[in-house]
């Protein structure tokens, strides 16, 4: 584990940092293959990839002030300046509304563009949890006795009682830290996660009409993984032994799911021709 990776005077390169950067130019490299696959301009890679990295980093870090207010509060400048603080669905949100306004520019259709982001997507997610692996910003999981259980003495967050937890007997996360203790690597589970999410929608992409089929299963398996990896997390518990994380995936299985139903219906839907027309006959003449 590396949470900085180079420092010049009060310059520090970060590992997450670098990661975040390679998953970005991983998805423009994705995007940049479907735009040239489906005859679009290879500038329309570049611009979503742009318009969706701001957009997205910004979604993220609000979505963490939101959620962690008290903290923010009490050191405002971390907001700006601190190496952790991402939220995934935060970035999620204000990427596709980044993504949205690319499309917009570019007039190419919002579904067409959400099926191109969907590989996409899962790689920067697996590339991403690498980062959060060598950085070591407590996306790490429950204390484990498995043999590929680790510590991360490094990390970025401290290994401490204040952040190796586990869970009492009624559920709430309590410090689960003493010498020696190993945990769930869960951002390798995720990558692991990811990678296999982004190999299925990258088959699939060229058989995955109509539009934004592509997408729709994209948020069922992403949901379906994040809430997975969730059981093994540290993150509190909110409802019904659900963390919010898990909450969040539920809905996203639940859009997608919905989504590839409507698809199905309307595909399903859609007229036949009669069959005079589809088997021209003579006139008898």
């Amino acid at each position: 584990m590396i949470p900085v990776l180079l420092q010049i005077g009060p310059l520090k390169l970060y590992s997450y940092g670098l990661m975040m950067a390679l998953g970005f130019l991983a998805a423009d490299l994705v995007i940049a293959s479907e735009c040239r696959r489906r005859g679009l301009s290879r500038d329309y890679a570049t611009s979503m990839v742009l318009w969706a990295a701001g957009a997205g980093l910004a979604g993220a870090r609000l979505y963490d002030v939101i959620d962690n207010w008290p903290a923010y509060a009490a050191e405002p400048w971390s907001i700006l300046f601190s190496a952790s603080g991402f939220v995934w669905y935060g970035g999620l949100i204000g990427g596709l509304m980044g993504v949205s306004l690319a499309a917009r520019r570019y007039r190419v259709g919002l579904w067409t563009t959400a099926d191109m982001c969907g590989p996409a997507l899962a790689l920067g997610q697996a590339i991403g949890r690498l980062g959060c692996q060598l950085s070591g910003d407590g996306d790490w999981g429950l204390p484990s006795r498995l043999p590929w259980a680790m510590s991360y003495p490094n990390a970025i967050v401290g290994w401490n009682a204040s952040t190796v937890l586990k869970l009492d007997a009624g559920g709430q996360l309590v410090s689960g830290y003493f010498p020696g203790v190993r945990v769930h690597p869960a951002p390798l589970y995720e990558f692991a996660l990811y990678v296999a999410i982004f190999g299925l929608l990258w088959r699939l992409r060229r058989s995955s009409a109509p539009e934004g089929r592509l997408f729709c299963l994209y948020l069922v398996l992403a949901g379906a993984a994040r809430f997975l990896v969730e059981f093994v997390r540290i993150n509190p518990r909110v409802f019904y032994g659900l963390s919010e994380a898990q909450i969040i995936a539920v809905v996203m299985m639940a859009a997608g799911g919905a989504g590839l139903w409507l698809l199905a219906r309307r595909g399903a839907a859609a007229p036949l021709a009669p069959d005079h027309a589809l088997h021209p006959v003579g006139d008898g003449t």
